[in-house]
C-alpha cells in the first residue's frame, strides 16, 4: 500500500506541472474553456489510464468510501458520461466535476492542447465550444502557432504514465479505469491488514 502512496505523489507531482503549463497556456491564449461547461464530461469516449486514476482511488480510500463507489459503478447500467460528472443541466453541457482536483490527466489537458498531425507537424487541438465562443483568438493562435507552439497533449499524458508502466500502459473507458483503480488500492490495502495482522501473530 506505501509503495501505491508513494507513487500516487508522483502522479500528483506532475499533475501540479501540468497546471502550471496548460492552464497558463489557455489563460494566456485567451482560449479557456467556457464557465460551467461540461460537454466534453459527457462523452464515453473518454479515456484514462489506471494510473492515472490512482489519486483518485487513494482520496476516496481515505474518504471511506472506495467500497461504496466500487459497487455503484459495477451497477452502472450503460456508459453514458463520467461517473463523478454532476449535471447541472438537462442536456448535461452545463456541470461541474465533483472530484476536481483529483481529475485524471486527460481532462487537465483537454480544452487546449497542442497534437502532432499526420505529417508530425504541431496542430493545435481546440474544443468546438471554444472554437465557437473565441473564433478569432483561434485563427489569432493558429497564425502563430510555429512561433508560439503550444504544450503538447500526448508529452503531457506520457510523462504521467510513464512512472509505472504496467499501471500507465493501457487507456480505458473512463469509468473502467476508476473501477480498476479502486479494485487495486482495495486489494493492496486487504493485502496489507492481512499481512500486518500475521506480523502481529
Amino acid at each position: 500500500m506505501q509503495r501505491l502512496r508513494e507513487l500516487s505523489r508522483r502522479v500528483e507531482a506532475v499533475y501540479g506541472e501540468m497546471a502550471d503549463t496548460f492552464s497558463g497556456y489557455q489563460q494566456a491564449s485567451g482560449l479557456s474553456c467556457r464557465s460551467g461547461c461540461g460537454e466534453c464530461c459527457t462523452q464515453p469516449t473518454i479515456e484514462a489510464t489506471v494510473l492515472e486514476m490512482l489519486p483518485l482511488a487513494l482520496h476516496l480510500f481515505d474518504q471511506g468510501k472506495a467500497e461504496q463507489t466500487l459497487t455503484q459503478l459495477e451497477e452502472l447500467p450503460e456508459v453514458l458520461s463520467c461517473f463523478f460528472y454532476q449535471r447541472l443541466s438537462f442536456d448535461g453541457k452545463q456541470g461541474q466535476c465533483s472530484v476536481y482536483q483529483q481529475r485524471p490527466s486527460i481532462c487537465r489537458v483537454f480544452g487546449v492542447a497542442g497534437y502532432r498531425d499526420k505529417l508530425g507537424k504541431t496542430s493545435l487541438s481546440v474544443c468546438k465550444t471554444i472554437k465557437a465562443d473565441k473564433a478569432e483568438k483561434y485563427q489569432q493562435h493558429l497564425i502563430v502557432l510555429g512561433e508560439q507552439p503550444p504544450p503538447m497533449m500526448m508529452s503531457a499524458k506520457e510523462q504521467v504514465n510513464e512512472l509505472d508502466y504496467s499501471l500507465g500502459a493501457k487507456h480505458y473507458p473512463i469509468n473502467e479505469a476508476i473501477r480498476l483503480a479502486l479494485e487495486k488500492v482495495l486489494f493492496k490495502a486487504y493485502y496489507s491488514n492481512f499481512t500486518d495482522d500475521q506480523q502481529i501473530a
